[in-house]
């Protein structure tokens, strides 16, 4: 399994800001740990390419990004302070995925420590989100024809509105977000399928709305999944407002890759939100998608 990882350029945040920055290097860490990857299948992300970045957002909002002239008002809806490494850390953040899919084509499998930041839109960042790396994936993989239809399942527990927005006009990507009703984005933008979920919700409700989601997914026929593994539906989660259980989450990993496995389906994993107080919980629950992608996929 080749997995990317783009924590070896850090970006400075305030004291006590709630971005948990430090979850990538410490899930990049346990999984060499645990045994659960060999040093020889952990990359370092390249910077996506330019062309490929722009195929999702604008030339203007990318040189504003790389040359640090943001307007106030949409530095403050991502949420991260800007920085030189923040630009730089985006660049890797996209260009894991890009990479991880392309690997995925040839193995089966790849996987993004980073990625899932579905609330960014063509021209501006929101909700940690600058740019979004599995709408440029998803595009780059249409432009280059290697692919003719795929699927995006979005389980992190916000709406993907940026992903939605991106890919609207796109009949051959299949969105898929199942995610808390009432959480952020309060603005939500239509996906091919939603499914909105109620505070609180338990592992067994939110297991059988994603069997009958992965149904429909399964009926597009898609060439390649990508797939956001959120860490944030954790009743522990602070973000979150589900009740699931890091067991719950199992079951929903396992659902996810067994129905591609059984079709021949390549998939990416990438990271999405996650948390949770302490954060080692959301570390066990990036941690555990890759016990199980290792135990049901395997290595090439």
């Amino acid at each position: 399994m080749q997995v990317f990882y783009s924590d070896h350029c850090p970006f400075p945040l305030p004291p006590g800001h709630r971005f948990p920055a430090e979850k990538y290097r410490l899930l990049r860490e346990a999984l060499l740990h645990r045994g659960v990857l060999a040093p020889y299948e952990l990359h370092p992300a390249d910077p996506v390419p330019l062309e490929v970045l722009a195929l999702a957002h604008t030339r203007a909002y990318i040189q504003a990004v790389l040359d640090g002239h943001l307007p106030p008002q949409i530095e403050r809806q991502i949420g991260l302070p800007w920085s030189p490494e923040l630009a730089r850390r985006s660049l890797l953040s996209v260009g894991g995925t890009w990479q991880a899919a392309q690997v995925a084509l040839r193995e089966g499998i790849g996987g993004n420590l980073a990625g899932g930041t579905h609330h960014a839109l063509a021209d501006q960042g929101m909700g940690f989100c600058i740019f979004n790396d599995v709408a440029v994936t998803a595009l780059a993989l249409l432009e280059a024809g290697w692919v003719q239809r795929l699927a995006i399942v979005d389980l992190d527990v916000h709406q993907g509105n940026g992903t939605a927005a991106i890919l609207a006009a796109r009949p051959e990507v299949f969105t898929l977000s199942l995610h808390g009703e009432k959480n952020y984005p309060f603005r939500k933008v239509p996906s091919t399928l939603d499914i909105g979920l109620p505070d609180h919700c338990d592992d067994e409700t939110y297991l059988a709305a994603l069997r009958e989601a992965l149904t429909a997914v399964l009926a597009f026929r898609p060439q390649m999944v990508l797939y956001l593994a959120g860490a944030d539906p954790l009743a522990a989660d602070r973000l979150g407002r589900l009740d699931l259980s890091l067991a719950g989450l199992e079951q929903r990993d396992r659902m996810v890759l067994k129905a591609c496995a059984a079709h021949d389906i390549p998939i990416v994993l990438v990271m999405a939100g996650g948390y949770a107080k302490p954060i080692e919980l959301t570390v066990e629950a990036h941690l555990q998608t890759y016990m199980l992608a290792r135990e049901i996929l395997g290595s090439p």
